[in-house]
């Protein structure tokens, strides 16, 4: 069994979201995983990078990937933007080999990595189901999260070969989670949407109007939290929530909390910020 991990820690955990930063050291420590830090690893650049520059961002990328194969380790994220874009990357350079060799002549002149395609890129969320096991977490859980819980995965991550064991189309490895920490898993079709993380700064209306729909769906269906395994679709989902309802003209206020943050504080790390979350939602509702 894999436990031992080169740690890339997203777009935003150590800025605007060092709530991870804070919690996925502790959850990982709890399941046996070691986290190797990617010493100056990029941003992922979110596909964002890709739209100004396609070719920079695959350079960025296989420069993070080269520096944990020369680590031998595969890669572990907490974020699914992250997941997806440096999985998108590495398989596009898998199947150019002229793509490939031009990012290997830029990585030799610049950085002196060379990169091969053998290393492999996981989301913490398939880690602790395929890897670490169910049976296992629930060992680990010191503080059962007896909440209704939404879980959101996002877009980016659904896809054929970048959410290990799960179903692309109908994922349940975060209900999974959920309910062996002691949650109640909601039932909820938006789980898998696009909050529109790319437009926020050119579409911002239409941005707000996605995330909007789905907050409403979650607080519908009867969460009272929502969980995230996405870095970077949390920050819309939780700073811009109450923006998103104006906008709409729909009820968006719901606690939402990192899946490491989730994890941690379930396996009693943390007990003061648990404390505030139970009364965020016991508070926060309509």
């Amino acid at each position: 069994m894999a436990t031992r991990y080169a740690y890339h820690p997203g777009n935003v955990a150590h800025s605007n979201a060092i709530e991870v930063a804070d919690t996925m050291p502790l959850a990982s420590e709890s399941l046996g995983i070691e986290l190797v830090p990617l010493e100056g690893a990029t941003s992922c650049g979110a596909g964002i990078v890709r739209q100004a520059n396609a070719d920079l961002q695959v350079v960025l990328n296989a420069r993070t990937l080269a520096q944990a194969e020369a680590m031998g380790l595969d890669i572990i994220t907490s974020c699914a933007t992250t997941a997806a874009t440096l999985h998108e990357d590495l398989t596009l350079l898998r199947n150019d080999g002229k793509l490939m060799a031009k990012t290997n002549d830029i990585l030799q002149r610049n950085c002196g990595l060379t990169l091969t395609g053998d290393v492999k890129v996981h989301h913490l969320l398939h880690v602790i189901v395929d890897e670490i096991g169910l049976d296992n977490v629930e060992a680990a859980v010191k503080n059962r999260f007896d909440f209704k819980v939404a879980g959101y995965y996002g877009p980016n991550m659904q896809q054929a070969g970048a959410c290990g064991g799960d179903d692309p189309f109908d994922p349940d490895y975060l209900e999974q989670v959920i309910s062996v920490l002691g949650g109640n898993a909601v039932e909820w079709s938006c789980r898998t949407h696009s909050v529109g993380v790319p437009g926020v700064f050119s579409e911002e209306k239409t941005v707000m109007k996605q995330t909007a729909a789905v907050l409403a769906d979650a607080k519908s269906e009867g969460a009272e939290l929502m969980v995230s395994a996405c870095n970077l679709s949390h920050m819309l989902l939780d700073v811009y929530q109450g923006k998103a309802g104006k906008v709409s003209a729909q009820q968006t206020k719901i606690p939402v909390i990192h899946l490491s943050e989730l994890l941690a504080f379930a396996f009693g790390h943390h007990v003061d910020r648990l404390a505030q979350l139970r009364t965020r939602v016991m508070i926060i509702g309509d």
